[in-house]
């Protein structure tokens, strides 16, 4: 990372650029003048009273005196994405939303408040595109209002990492005293090399709405209430996949009378050029016999069918296993999202 002008270093940085995307570097606490360097990118999202801070495109805030500053600079945004569709963060957010409707929904100015009944953090939480409409101190106080009144907890989802994203608003809620919750990425890849996957997909039934034996493999709820299908069938065009229980790639079919839940399952919404993928579960049984390729794979080539080109998911940053599939699929990062509550 280079900092230096003319051989020297210099800070290249003032207040005056909160919510640019910065490079800093500053010397170690308790170091002298042999200190070590630590190095930090993100967006600059306040400098007040001698404190810097930088939001990380991890959604990690990191507050830098400014005393212990030795350069900074400006940097453009991350270049373009050399695999994969091109697509901005605020084509993504929109997509990703319409795939995962609430049940109720209400403005806050330009923002919206959803809710399902506590049916998964996605449908219960603010989506926050745009203006409020009112300063955001009371704009958080209305959201907690209104989650309130329905005796669930307050939500609201933000992203970083991509051009035009949120590192100001995470910046901002942690001021308020909200707590990033969960983090996920957000992911996305060429539909056609998701089709052509290697899979046995002889064994995977789609259909436009989940069944018992489909509804008995997820494992987001424990009663599927009315709330959770009206979000399950939300989308332009949902599918849901199922591989039997006694399914072993020899082509039976789901409620081919094994009497066991599916072995897998999975759900695609395609919406234009995008095919987007979530609840993707195989049994503990009958992992590692690449049934979730298969799912996949069967998703893909229906997406394709109706003319998708382009596909997204979201896998949680500690499910590793998950990681590592949708890497070999193709997959690369977007953006991460966070979901902030009130400490």
């Amino acid at each position: 990372m280079e900092f230096t002008m003319g051989g020297r270093l210099e800070v290249r940085i003032t207040p005056a650029d909160v919510g640019k995307r910065v490079s800093v570097r500053r010397r170690s606490a308790g170091g002298g003048s042999g200190a070590e360097f630590t190095d930090t990118v993100g967006v600059l999202t306040s400098w007040n009273d001698g404190v810097v801070a930088i939001t990380r495109k991890s959604g990690e805030s990191v507050r830098i005196l400014e005393s212990t500053l030795v350069a900074g600079k400006v940097v453009p945004a991350a270049p373009a994405r050399r695999r994969g569709p091109a697509a901005s963060f605020a084509e993504l957010a929109a997509v990703t939303a319409r795939a995962w409707q609430p049940v109720e929904s209400e403005p806050l100015g330009e923002w919206r408040l959803r809710a399902a009944g506590g049916f998964t953090r996605r449908a219960n939480s603010v989506l926050p595109l745009g203006d409020p409409g009112l300063p955001l101190g009371e704009a958080f106080e209305r959201i907690e209002q209104w989650y309130g009144e329905r005796g669930l907890p307050p939500y609201v989802q933000t992203a970083t990492g991509a051009e035009g994203a949120q590192e100001t608003l995470c910046a901002e809620l942690e001021r308020q005293g909200w707590r990033r919750e969960v983090t996920a990425e957000v992911r996305i890849a060429a539909l056609a090399p998701v089709g052509d996957l290697d899979a046995d997909v002889s064994a995977v039934r789609l259909a436009r709405e989940p069944d018992a034996a489909w509804l008995s493999r997820y494992q987001r709820f424990s009663t599927p209430g009315p709330h959770v299908l009206r979000v399950l069938g939300s989308g332009p065009s949902v599918w849901f996949a199922t591989v039997a229980g006694g399914a072993r790639g020899e082509g039976a079919g789901a409620g081919s009378g094994d009497g066991e839940p599916p072995a897998a399952i999975g759900r695609c919404v395609v919406d234009g050029r995008w095919a987007g993928f979530m609840a993707v579960e195989v049994a503990p049984g009958h992992r590692r016999r690449g049934l979730a390729t298969a799912v996949m794979a069967a998703l893909a080539r229906r997406a394709l069918d109706e003319g998708a080109s382009a596909a997204w998911l979201q896998v949680e940053e500690d499910n590793e296993g998950a990681r590592a599939l949708y890497d070999g699929m193709g997959f690369a990062p977007h953006h991460r999202y966070h979901h902030f509550r009130p400490a």
